[in-house]
């Protein structure tokens, strides 16, 4: 098949998979984006992620990642959510989940699919693939702005005119020659909505984010407590924010997801935080089976239940934090302690004071009552 056939039928078969945006750049695209990675990383933005920084040649160089690699194809699959997800921050006795983890885990799903196209390309052309759904240090996006895909809009993420915000992103890593994309124009003008919508003002410039304040670090990354100046700012959001992609005015044109999967489960969509804060590890791993949410495991999960707790002003969800307050994971406790301070009068709070050892949890029992 001549190469501009194969493109097309490569293309084509793509699209019949899912996929909804395609596009074709070289694997040293990444490059002019690796020297800004290598800043952020190296002025600290990139908090207590050290994956970041132990991979930077290879995430900052995808040439150097497979040198063999002469194309990169990249894949976008869109999951628009079925209403708008503003609507459950004013819900105080629910919680707010990504849109993205509602449903199926996109690393799987995108995966999959990926791979059955690298099939049929080693089919019809012969070479090498390696396939990459966001969990090896490459950086998709730059990828993705450089085969025409979009945009990177002033929050980081991309944008296109055809999707909006909301696509997850695929590489399909090639040894064969493919004709390459121009890369697209950014198109934000002069919006800011994404920067202005932040409820942790996390970035401290456009196109920059300071990760140790965004809600997804904070809710997803972060695996000890999360600072107590962060947690009134993080609102019901459980995993994750959307904010800054719902406000994207290019949303309009983003249409209805094809896959299925991507589907909000009834269980997923504005949960009950008391039912969430009763969840133990066993009915954690029922509950987030097959869902991203699985991966940060039950206690940093509840950690971010009960800072939603304490940010309710819902005085019947008190009691869900007092049965966390005798939790095994310290990482539980002490936000239990938290939210409590939050939702009752001290001297109520006090006549439960404990004597813990965890150094973490006897900090928040003085933070919320003073020193013993």
């Amino acid at each position: 098949m001549a190469a501009p056939d194969l493109r097309a039928a490569l293309e084509a078969e793509a699209r019949s998979l899912g996929f909804a945006g395609f596009g074709v750049c070289a694997p040293e695209a990444t490059r002019p984006a690796g020297e800004a990675l290598r800043a952020w990383v190296g002025a600290g933005l990139h908090g207590e992620m050290a994956w970041m920084a132990e991979r930077l040649a290879w995430r900052a160089d995808a040439s150097a990642l497979w040198p063999e690699a002469r194309s990169v194809v990249m894949l976008a699959e869109p999951y628009p959510p079925g209403d708008d997800p503003m609507v459950a921050l004013v819900m105080r006795d629910r919680a707010a989940i990504s849109v993205y983890a509602q449903g199926a885990d996109y690393h799987d799903v995108v995966k999959r699919k990926l791979k059955r196209l690298g099939r049929w390309l080693i089919d019809r052309a012969g070479g090498d693939i390696k396939v990459f759904v966001d969990t090896a240090p490459v950086m998709e996006k730059p990828l993705a702005e450089a085969a025409g895909l979009g945009w990177r809009g002033r929050h980081t993420n991309l944008v296109s005119r055809e999707l909006g915000s909301w696509f997850f992103l695929g590489a399909l890593f090639t040894t064969l020659e493919l004709a390459r994309d121009a890369p697209h124009a950014d198109r934000c003008g002069s919006c800011r909505a994404c920067l202005d919508i932040c409820p942790t003002a996390a970035f401290p410039a456009s196109g920059v984010l300071d990760a140790r304040r965004c809600v997804s670090y904070l809710t997803i990354e972060l695996k000890g407590p999360i600072p107590r100046e962060m947690r009134p700012l993080i609102g019901n959001r459980i995993y994750g924010c959307d904010d800054c992609l719902a406000v994207c005015p290019w949303n309009k044109f983003a249409g209805r997801a094809r896959e299925i999967a991507y589907a909000a489960r009834p269980e997923l969509a504005r949960p009950r935080l008391a039912d969430l804060a009763a969840l133990d590890d066993a009915a954690f791993r029922e509950v987030f089976a097959g869902s991203p949410v699985k991966r940060i495991g039950r206690d940093r999960f509840l950690r971010n239940v009960l800072v939603a707790i304490g940010n309710s002003s819902d005085p019947d969800l008190a009691e869900s934090a007092c049965a966390r307050l005798a939790d095994a994971s310290a990482l539980v406790r002490g936000a239990a302690v938290w939210a409590l301070w939050r939702l009752w009068p001290a001297a109520r709070l006090a006549a439960l004071r404990a004597d813990d050892p965890d150094p973490d949890v006897a900090a928040e029992w003085a933070a919320a009552l003073g020193p013993s």
